[in-house]
């Protein structure tokens, strides 16, 4: 059962998304923040596999607390949740470390295949948006961490690793694709991350677009 930590200043959202969660899908609504200041603290205490995050909170938003959930050892993933216009924000969400990003309002079985993914590794940007999002994660100037980096000091299986990443695929489902254990999946993704100095998963698929890795055009969704 996939824990899930809720975080949105609005009740009535959190109320709505805690029954499809549990009612609908089976997931077990660890605990409820109304603000990104709660987050840290819930996180130590309720150990969630799933951080559903608003970006839009009034003291502390969603980018500053994932930011913040970055420092902590064996830190959950963070999955956003926003409206159809907030482009810039959830760049933002995506350079402090979210593992993807869903729109409020989407059929809830979306919903229940967003959290899935992120809870086991992999990441989910909204195809309605993704295109736009992308397009401003880009426009900020590149970190030193990931400046110059060179797809050739991949090997044929790592660039083809990196490829499924690109499509949001899990370390589960790479290893069912490619025929080999989850734990070579996770050593070629070490590897990988290393050699292009990407900080995270997100960082990979938008790596793996820029570069023309995926090609449908979009991560599966």
């Amino acid at each position: 059962m996939i824990r899930v930590l809720l975080v949105d200043d609005q009740e009535l959202v959190r109320a709505g998304l805690r029954g499809i969660l549990r009612s609908t899908f089976g997931f077990d609504v660890v605990g409820e923040c109304d603000d990104g200041s709660g987050v840290i603290a819930a996180v130590e205490a309720l150990h969630p596999d799933v951080v559903l995050m608003d970006v839009r909170m009034p003291r502390v938003d969603g980018v500053q607390a994932t930011g913040r959930l970055r420092d902590l050892a064996n830190a959950p993933p963070v999955l956003a949740l926003t409206t159809f216009d907030d482009d810039e924000v959830l760049a933002g969400m995506l350079r402090a470390g979210a593992s993807g990003f869903v729109l409020k309002g989407v059929p809830g079985e979306d919903l229940h295949r967003a959290v899935c993914a992120v809870a086991e590794g992999g990441a989910w940007l909204d195809p309605t948006v993704t295109g736009r999002v992308l397009a401003v994660y880009r426009s900020a100037p590149p970190s030193p961490s990931t400046r110059d980096t060179d797809l050739d000091r991949l090997t044929a299986r790592e660039r083809e690793v990196l490829a499924l990443i690109g499509q949001g695929r899990s370390n589960a489902e790479i290893a069912a694709d490619l025929v080999v254990g989850e734990g070579t999946v996770k050593t070629h993704v070490n590897h990988l991350f290393g050699k292009l100095r990407l900080r995270d998963r997100a960082a990979a698929v938008v790596f793996a677009f820029d570069h023309d890795l995926v090609r449908s055009g979009r991560p599966r969704a």
